[in-house]
């Protein structure tokens, strides 16, 4: 069997780039494999180190050539862009690879199970459906408005726009078919959302991590399922800190000689538990009242000398952390932090 000391792979649609790496002076085999040839090409190879870019498929092959025996190391493309010598091309892309997957402090993407891609299927989904939904009541809206129609905003209030249009007598027939139309489509949306919603409870009734960070205020189903699916292993971590700036809740910093300059949030990383977080946050903040505990005193002595919005980011931070330090601990969430007044 044909030895090498790493490879790089640049995957694609139909066809794959190899760069295998023979010995550190350089030599190295470039192939450029159709999908059907790829598995077969390393079946014949001694198990090694081989590098991807986290992109689409990505977790799947890892996964196909960890069942032969490989190690396999995904990376996020930014960190690979560096490593591109000159131009762009796909046998340029899977030699940036192969040099980046041998770097001692490069950063690696945790390969996520079948599992836990289907679990981030079913929340990507709703995501989308929520969306078209919103875009769909929003669309309603401003039809019905031009005809004097107006209910209140929010979701909720779309069951009442469409009764008003229906009891309309001075509405003209064609509206009134798209308003039907619209009011078919909301409610099909509606009924599966609620389908995915139901899926999503039943991963994490069978969770016991996400049943123990669903303990924590302002953490539910959504957000605690979310999280188990998207971080199969919290130790690539270091600390709570650096999960907070995975999920882009930590200042961007702009220091140099020796001054300490923070900004706002980077806003990189994972956006959809990042704005989960925020949204958690937001509703912890309006019970604030209601609550005591260390956390609410911290809430409180914040909110004395920052906006509410700030606080609410800070508050994602910290639930962040709280949320690291419980998935590598197993230690439960200690309610007299914020327990009901």
């Amino acid at each position: 069997m044909k030895q090498f000391i790493r490879i790089g792979v640049d995957l694609g649609k139909r066809y794959f780039q190899v760069h295998a790496l023979m010995s550190e002076d350089g030599r190295a085999v470039t192939r450029k494999l159709p999908r059907s040839g790829f598995l077969a090409f390393f079946a014949d190879i001694e198990p090694c180190l081989i590098g991807m870019e986290a992109c689409g498929s990505a977790h799947y092959w890892a996964r196909e050539l960890q069942a032969k025996g490989h190690e396999v190391r995904l990376i996020p493309p930014s960190y690979v862009k560096p490593y591109v010598k000159r131009g762009k091309n796909d046998a340029v892309d899977a030699a940036a690879v192969c040099e980046a997957v041998s770097r001692p402090d490069m950063r690696f993407v945790p390969i996520k199970s079948a599992g836990n891609q289907a679990a981030l299927m079913l929340h990507k989904t709703r995501e989308l459906l929520i969306k078209q939904r919103t875009m769909s009541v929003n669309a309603l809206r401003g039809h019905l408005s031009e005809f004097g129609l107006v209910a209140a905003k929010g979701i909720g209030h779309a069951d009442e726009l469409v009764e008003m249009a229906k009891e309309d007598a001075t509405l003209p027939a064609a509206a009134k078919a798209v308003v039907k139309v619209f009011a078919a489509q909301l409610e099909a949306i509606n009924a599966s959302i609620a389908t995915l919603e139901r899926e999503i409870a039943g991963a994490h009734a069978q969770s016991e991590v996400s049943k123990l960070l669903a303990s924590v205020p302002g953490v539910g189903k959504i957000i605690a399922t979310a999280i188990v699916a998207s971080v199969p292993d919290p130790g690539v971590f270091k600390s709570g800190r650096d999960f907070a700036a995975w999920l882009g809740l930590t200042p961007r910093q702009d220091s140099t000689g020796g001054k300490v300059k923070l900004g706002p949030i980077t806003k990189q990383g994972n956006r959809y538990i990042r704005k989960l977080l925020t949204l958690g946050s937001t509703s912890l903040l309006r019970v604030l009242a209601k609550r005591k505990g260390v956390l609410h005193d911290w809430l409180v002595a914040l909110l004395a000398k920052k906006p509410a919005r700030l606080v609410t980011v800070a508050l994602a931070n910290k639930l962040a952390r709280i949320l690291w330090a419980m998935m590598t601990t197993g230690e439960a969430f200690r309610m007299e932090m914020f327990e009901r007044a």
